[in-house]
């Protein structure tokens, strides 16, 4: 695909409209960066800020500012049969506007775009195009998941993870419940334990037990903590859970386990 013009951050007045009751006449994508009203085929929409549509060029449109300042991101293409096909294979649909909950990322890959696309640089075209690709990978991947986050995002969620795992096996006694540990990441229960697992290999309950297995050997071969305090000190409710989960893990139970050190 072949980029006609392009446009990053570009801001409009209050009185701005847009109206082309023929179509346009080339696919546009539009990322929307403030609240604004769209009339698609002569369906009319109240459209969030950090939505995107992809038309085709060929439906009735109409859009413009609501009340406001309108702003978006804007690409003309030139596409083939080809182009339509990795558009279809990405399942991204055109002359229908998406709420994405954040554009973030796809703007940027927008802003290198329009650099490269006025560049006389080396090897601006063929940079171009990966990006455009890239551009609509990505698209197509926030529209698979609902969960995805942008980098930067999933880069502090990620850091929140990872300093719970580590807490989990530094402090045992100190963490709560799977539904604490969501919340204190800002998350839903279920949706903390599906990117838990993603991103260790093994889910949270997993962690934590084996957490508070080998804070419970390093008690018992260093101190003369009773098997009670050693228990509550690594997180139980009371020691004959410990003491049963402990000869689950280690075959052994804790005092054979201390005996043979």
């Amino acid at each position: 695909m072949k980029i006609g013009t392009i446009g990053y951050n570009h801001s409009h007045d209050s009185e701005f409209v847009l109206d082309k009751p023929n179509g346009i006449g080339c696919p546009l994508l539009l990322l929307i960066k403030t609240p604004a009203f769209f009339e698609i085929d002569g369906v009319r929409h109240i459209v969030k800020e950090n939505s995107f549509i992809f038309f085709s060029g060929k439906v009735p449109c109409k859009y413009g500012s609501l009340n406001n300042v309108y702003t978006d991101d804007w690409v003309f293409f030139e596409i083939t049969p080809k182009d339509e096909e990795f558009f279809a294979d990405l399942e991204i649909p055109f002359d229908k506007v998406m709420h994405l909950g954040n554009i973030e990322e796809l703007s940027r890959i927008v802003h290198i775009l329009t650099y490269e696309h006025y560049s006389a640089g080396f090897y601006h075209s063929e940079i171009e195009e990966r990006y455009t690709e890239i551009l609509f990978m990505k698209l197509s991947r926030i529209l698979k998941d609902k969960s995805y986050l942008s980098d930067n995002a999933l880069s502090e969620r990620n850091n929140k993870l990872v300093y719970i795992r580590n807490q989990i096996y530094i402090a045992p006694e100190s963490i709560p419940d799977v539904e604490g540990l969501a919340a204190e990441s800002g998350m839903s229960r279920s949706g903390f334990q599906h990117l838990y697992k993603k991103l260790f290999g093994v889910s949270v309950m997993t962690d934590i037990i084996n957490g508070r297995i080998e804070n419970a050997k390093r008690l018992l071969s260093s101190t003369n903590l009773t098997v009670k305090e050693i228990a509550v000190k690594c997180g139980y409710g009371n020691e004959y859970n410990f003491m049963r989960q402990f000869k689950s893990r280690c075959g052994q139970t804790p005092t054979q386990y201390r005996n043979c050190i």
